[in-house]
């Protein structure tokens, strides 16, 4: 049996999955939590439900990917048998634009953003420098995240700041989340039973990082985030949209360096910063009680409807479906459910009952959510952005690969799932 895996480095963990390479079914997967910290982990899952943690000290993604190569030996996997990597990428910038096989030049541009991305493109190269020692055999493929976005007209990625900001250091928006918003616009073009390329959507990612993305006849025409993850909508850790003014006065009056002030925009903002928690399901818990989780909750809503509205106008009002993934997206009735009340005018009809049955932990992986004779259905799909690096390492191992994704022979993309 060969085999390709599936590698996604986050700044403190590496998400796996290891993927039969023919029936493309899932045969092991698993996380590594709070790598560089004394209490790091990891937890390998088998499909059948069965799981095994192991508490093991890792340095740094490279020993973390080093001992999930061991954990997958130990469960009888012939690591020889993996013919194929998939890396996640956050960005890969303006030349690196579509997934492609890593090569000395791919590198080489990763590690050039790496100052853009601190938290995502660095944890990335580490993987892939070991992937490289201990797989030397397997194509070794990386999946960028701002490639989905490339297709934003130069009018809505430019800034309006100097031009030698943009032509000499590539200062413009480049998205986030792409794998992700890729694969639910596919989802959402199959469960309105039209082609891709016909469908007009507006995609909410709600994790601890969060987006949306507005996407015109199948291809993305604005994202919520920018030159960098943090700008958008309220965050878990990140503040979302924020006066760049705001930023460098206080940067003066507290004399902050760049890097310091940087910790304080990706670490400690967000509904961090406004009320101690930075996962929705703690702000919510504590919101009746506590007055500073109830602005929190409050703020992050409101970002996630006025983008909504804005991509909604961005869109000429000509929208078939508005989709909620990630975390939040997936499990939170309760934030779905307050982002688009009272939106009957904008042509959205909640169906209270359907939005509070369909829960991705409990079993949903797809649902409307809208009544019948809502003109803009509502829809909540469980993302696979790991299905994403499958089908493009597979693809670029196979010469099938098309940078156009809505050229791509996607087998997500098809209607396959009920709703």
């Amino acid at each position: 049996m060969d085999y390709v895996l599936s590698l996604n480095c986050g700044s403190s963990s590496l998400k796996y999955k290891l993927f039969d390479a023919d029936t493309k079914q899932v045969v092991l997967s698993g996380l590594a939590e709070k790598i560089k910290l004394p209490d790091s982990f990891i937890t390998q899952k088998w499909p059948d439900g069965k799981k095994i943690e192991r508490q093991i000290v890792m340095r740094d993604h490279g020993e973390a990917l080093n001992e999930v190569m061991n954990m997958l030996r130990e469960a009888s996997i012939d690591t020889n048998q993996i013919k194929g990597v998939g890396h996640r990428v956050v960005l890969g910038g303006d030349n690196l634009t579509s997934s492609c096989k890593i090569t000395d030049d791919v590198i080489r541009e990763i590690q050039k953003y790496a100052d853009i991305a601190p938290l995502h493109n660095p944890p990335a190269l580490a993987g892939i420098n070991t992937a490289l020692q201990v797989m030397p055999n397997a194509v070794q493929v990386a999946v960028f995240d701002n490639a989905f976005h490339q297709t934003i007209p130069e009018h809505v990625f430019r800034y309006a700041v100097p031009d030698a900001w943009y032509s000499q250091l590539k200062v413009r928006k480049y998205g986030y989340h792409g794998t992700s918003h890729l694969y639910v616009s596919k989802r959402a073009a199959a469960l309105l039973g039209k082609d891709a390329s016909e469908c007009n959507l507006i995609t909410v990612h709600l994790g601890s990082g969060a987006s949306v993305a507005a996407i015109k006849n199948g291809k993305c025409y604005d994202t919520s985030m920018g030159f960098t993850p943090i700008t958008g909508l309220v965050m878990g850790t990140r503040p979302g949209n924020v006066d760049a003014s705001a930023v460098l006065y206080v940067m003066k009056k507290l004399g902050l360096t760049v890097d310091q002030a940087m910790t304080h925009l990706n670490k400690e903002s967000g509904m961090l910063g406004l009320c101690k928690f930075s996962d929705l399901r703690d702000v919510e818990e504590n919101m009746e009680t506590n007055d500073k989780c109830r602005l929190a909750l409050e703020k992050t809503i409101l970002s996630v409807r006025q983008t909504i509205g804005a991509y909604i106008a961005t869109l000429d009002g000509k929208v078939d479906a508005i989709v909620f993934t990630a975390g939040g997206g997936e499990n939170d009735t309760y934030i779905r459910e307050r982002c688009i009340e009272n939106l009957d005018a904008m042509g959205i009809k909640l169906d209270k009952a359907k939005n509070s049955t369909a829960i991705g932990r409990k079993g949903t992986t797809e649902a409307e959510l809208t009544t019948p004779d809502s003109p803009i259905k509502v829809f909540m799909i469980a993302t696979n952005e790991e299905l994403v690096l499958l089908e493009d390492t597979l693809a670029i191992m196979n010469g099938t690969y098309n940078p156009d994704h809505l050229k791509m022979n996607y087998s997500f993309a098809k209607m396959n799932k009920s709703r």
